[in-house]
């Protein structure tokens, strides 16, 4: 009973703190105005900005933000003991990353749509603009090189996921087209969405669907990468209505039903037993300890600050601030609507990593193979599955501990091992397809930011757009970089060229880019350290209460530091191989410069915030 009561509880937790400090925050702080005119009315232009309702934004926001950070973070942190990691997801979630997310919509609906890091250069400085897009354009690629071998990764441990998975596209864009040019029933075509994504999963693995699978599962890492990125273009340069924000809208209706029926089958585990073995539904338990006392037999790295940037999403994540100032600031048609998309969305993605902590810890005890055709049950499958910190590292060994115990939940209500099995697979390839196509769109706004920054803008512009709307093409090449083509096919180059790195030259392709999951975590955090800093200095503008936000970007800004420089400095020590002959090189470069950029902002920060004191203004509504 005390999984039925820890995600009983989260549940209770979460509806609790949207109606009381997430309420607080938007009546009493921010003061969301359900008359104050939006960007993505004041600027529609039918492509980037769109009114939409809040529930389609919401169903962009939350798949964009969730990827598989909420999976494989706390899949991998239950290592240390379930208690501090479902703390951690449970506390950081409503204090500091859904504080962090909402923040960061507000303050890009309350500056035209802007993106944090451009909001950066007017808040803060001129150069600190500069260095925070830096800081972005690395965070992104890392996350459109890992993303891309993680789906990859997936449909070659699940090939029965990748048809359903191919299938939600055209099926986005017929949704897309039906509400946004024929004014279609919503509900209605919310439905017939749901009903064809389950049928293809169900059927996924037979007929022509079967045949798709077959043919494309002997693809190599790497051409699926290459498949991936260039549909992310795609998906970039297209207006948000017509793929974008229709398939995220219809996987974040997939994803949540499959999570009602995760909770479904955990209830029913938890009242009845699991499917039962040898004619006996076993009990369901927590076979993992609530604290790992054995940290060296496992080879477990400190616990602080380690655990605290292995749970990323989840907890909070930097990457969200892009998702809120990058998409969906400007596509909310009304500020009250904030609160749902910015502070709601992130609870709801706590809510998967609480239960990720239980489908590992409980789930998997329900029963996992042996190899020898038999069973394990219990501890048994827990001490199986988690033999050390080395074993659990890989992305396959994450990922599988999910699947298997989210699976042991649904086969607990009669459905078939198969079913269960490819329906996760599917949930886990679609949360991070929609991250990927959202990340290389953010990449699109970056480079175009940057681009611009180096070009000279129009002195007459009156626009109110970001830099990168008030560029033509010229003769000078970075002009082409603040066009949408140019900047989204660079990003994807970039990031296609990191993801195909070997970890060593006996090394295949697609090694080398895996490398950069440790750092992923660290400089994902590092980057919502920063952006409470431009939210900080923006709420000061406004003269608003800061210590609800001052002590989360401390806390955001130390950590990940401590870990990003330990991953660089201290695990060569002792080690009588170089960075190079590690594999390392990528990590140590892109993870040194990250520290110098942070160190050079903050620098930057401390000395506008001696200026802002002395004559604080607020220009900014």
């Amino acid at each position: 009973m005390t999984t039925l009561a820890i995600a009983l509880g989260a549940f209770i937790l979460y509806i609790l703190a949207y109606n009381t400090y997430g309420k607080w925050l938007g009546q009493k702080i921010f003061k969301l105005d359900a008359t104050a005119r939006v960007p993505s009315v004041e600027l529609e232009d039918g492509n980037d900005y769109v009114p939409t309702s809040k529930g389609v934004v919401f169903g962009h926001h939350f798949t964009s933000i969730a990827g598989t950070g909420p999976i494989v973070g706390p899949a991998l942190a239950v290592m240390w003991g379930w208690v501090p990691a479902l703390l951690w997801v449970l506390f950081g979630s409503i204090f500091i990353g859904a504080v962090h997310d909402f923040g960061a919509l507000i303050v890009s609906m309350r500056n035209k749509g802007h993106t944090v890091g451009d909001i950066a250069g007017r808040v803060i400085s001129p150069r600190v603009r500069v260095l925070f897009l830096l800081i972005l354009f690395m965070a992104l690629t890392i996350v459109l090189a890992i993303f891309g071998l993680v789906i990859a990764a997936v449909f070659k441990a699940y090939p029965q996921s990748i048809a359903p998975c191919l299938f939600q596209i055209p099926l986005a864009v017929v949704i897309g087209l039906l509400i946004h040019r024929k004014g279609g029933n919503i509900l209605l075509a919310s439905v017939i969405a749901l009903v064809l994504m389950y049928l293809s999963v169900l059927y996924g693995d037979s007929g022509w669907l079967g045949q798709m699978n077959n043919y494309l599962k002997d693809w190599e890492l790497m051409t699926w990468v290459s498949v991936l990125l260039v549909y992310s273009y795609i998906a970039s340069v297209l207006p948000v209505w017509t793929l974008l924000q229709p398939r995220d809208y219809i996987n974040s209706l997939q994803l949540l039903s499959a999570l009602g029926l995760i909770v479904v089958g955990l209830v029913v585990a938890g009242l009845f037993g699991g499917a039962a073995v040898d004619g006996v539904r076993p009990a369901l338990e927590i076979a993992a300890p609530k604290l790992e006392s054995s940290l060296e037999a496992k080879q477990l790295p400190m616990i602080f600050p380690f655990l605290f940037i292995t749970i990323a999403c989840g907890a909070i994540a930097g990457f969200h601030c892009l998702v809120s100032s990058g998409t969906s600031s400007k596509q909310l048609r009304c500020e009250t609507d904030a609160r749902f998309v910015g502070y709601g969305s992130m609870l709801t993605e706590g809510f998967l990593a609480v239960l990720v902590i239980l489908a590992c810890v409980a789930g998997l005890g329900l029963g996992i193979g042996d190899g020898d055709g038999g069973v394990l049950l219990g501890a048994d499958a827990w001490d199986a599955r988690y033999t050390g910190w080395t074993t659990m590292s890989g992305l396959g060994a994450k990922v599988g501990a999910f699947v298997d115990g989210s699976a042991n939940f649904l086969k607990a209500l009669g459905i078939s091992a198969g079913f269960a099995t490819a329906l996760m697979g599917v949930f886990v390839a679609s949360f991070a397809a929609t991250t990927l196509d959202t990340a290389c769109r953010l990449q699109r706004y970056v480079v175009q930011e940057l681009a611009a920054s180096l070009v000279r803008r129009k002195p007459d512009d009156l626009s109110g757009r970001s830099p990168a709307h008030t560029i033509t093409l010229s003769s000078n090449p970075l002009t082409w970089l603040v066009n949408k083509h140019g900047a989204t096919i660079f990003a994807i180059a970039v990031a296609w060229w990191m993801a195909s790195l070997p970890s060593a030259v006996d090394k295949p392709a697609g090694t080398g880019g895996l490398i950069l999951w440790p750092l992923f975590g660290a400089i994902n955090q590092l980057l919502g350290g920063l952006a409470f800093l431009v939210i900080i200095f923006w709420m000061r503008r406004q003269r608003m209460p800061l210590w609800f936000v001052v002590v989360p970007a401390v806390f955001m800004l130390i950590l990940p530091a401590w870990a990003m420089a330990y991953q660089i400095f201290g695990q060569a020590i002792g080690s009588t191989q170089s960075w190079l002959e590690q594999g390392r090189w990528l990590l140590v470069a892109i993870g040194s410069l990250s520290l110098v950029l942070e160190a050079w902002m903050i620098i930057e920060a401390l000395a506008a915030w001696k200026a802002l004191a002395k004559s604080p203004d607020g220009t900014d509504r």
